[in-house]
């Protein structure tokens, strides 16, 4: 009795064994990721710290009593729009693109504002977007927008980095950065000072000093403020890489969006900056209320505090719209918004 196989004959008159088909097919079924399975292995202490932060977020939201404790949203606001700031201005404007130069009351106090955002080391968020632009929305960037809403919002957090980004990040010079006493300072009390920056000297002030309730200032000042400064903050690696308009560079997927920029503080205008990255303004608009963060910055030049602002020619952001533009720019666009 012939073997239990199954063969076609082919034109040329050789035959052509099945059982090599079905044995690639199971190979690639075996080798492609069921839906619970990821690239690289969860961060389970992030993603379950990210969880229970947002539950107890949106829980608070819930039952906040909004109009007897009118204090601490706003004391909350204050905050987040200090530590936003500290983000905008500090890490990514002064310590990432290096964009304007800061004399030491200015670098002290952006450290310790950004201390209060309870974010990682400025060593590694500098690091982190240092890379992301170096290899923007590829294999190699932390929080490639190519794999997705959620991955580039908050997905990447939870995550492992794959090795490409690891060695793509020992390639980033960090010498300024490791030689900044400031930095170095805040860095290596780290754990001291974050705690005591991001969660309780926002409680103690309002309850201390103005004798606020402590069970509403824990829900506004940690679990709401906190959260906001988070999504804030990840909303330009997410929304401003996906939605908008790519008024400066149509080839990139960093776009303009205005809701982005109204939250946090300028940073929205996001296609504008990854061309022209060095500009301590990230934008073309002036406004207060539309980039928070050059009303600040241009603030501490007049005071002495920032100098040496770099900033793009007006000529020189034409002829870039002009030529690399998707037509949406308000001036020199095809289409006027």
């Amino acid at each position: 009795m012939p073997p239990n196989t199954l063969s076609t004959p082919l034109s040329n008159g050789s035959v052509h064994h099945e059982d090599n088909q079905i044995t690639s097919i199971k190979s690639e079924i075996k080798s492609q990721k069921r839906w619970n399975e990821f690239e690289t292995d969860i961060k389970w202490g992030n993603a379950t710290f990210i969880f229970v932060l947002h539950s107890m977020c949106l829980y608070s939201l819930i039952t906040f009593p909004y109009r007897q404790q009118f204090f601490l949203l706003l004391w909350a606001l204050i905050t987040a729009h200090m530590a936003t700031f500290a983000i905008t201005a500090g890490v990514h404007r002064l310590w990432t693109h290096r964009s304007y130069k800061a004399k030491l009351p200015l670098r002290i106090l952006l450290a310790t504002l950004y201390y209060s955002a309870g974010m990682n080391r400025i060593y590694h968020w500098v690091r982190d977007h240092r890379i992301h632009h170096k290899y923007t929305d590829t294999e190699a960037d932390p929080h490639n927008s190519n794999r997705g809403f959620w991955f580039s919002h908050v997905g990447w957090l939870m995550m492992k980095k794959k090795n490409i980004v690891k060695q793509r990040g020992e390639g980033i010079d960090m010498t300024d950065i490791l030689q900044d006493p400031v930095v170095q300072f805040f860095d290596r009390n780290y754990a001291k000072l974050n705690t005591l920056l991001t969660f309780i000297v926002p409680v103690f002030i309002p309850i201390f000093f103005f004798n606020q309730d402590v069970k509403w200032t824990i829900m506004s000042q940690i679990f709401i403020r906190y959260t906001y400064i988070l999504n804030v903050t990840w909303s330009v690696n997410s929304f401003a890489h996906i939605y908008g308009y790519r008024s400066y560079d149509k080839s990139i997927r960093s776009t303009e969006n205005v809701w982005v920029s109204l939250a946090a503080s300028g940073e929205g205008w996001h296609n504008y900056h990854h061309v022209f990255p060095w500009d301590y303004q990230a934008a073309e608009l002036k406004s207060f209320i539309f980039n928070t963060t050059k009303f600040w910055i241009d603030f501490f030049a007049k005071i002495g505090w920032a100098y040496d602002l770099k900033y793009v020619t007006a000529q020189h952001v034409q002829k870039v719209v002009e030529t690399k533009g998707d037509g949406t720019h308000f001036i020199h666009g095809k289409s006027k918004l």
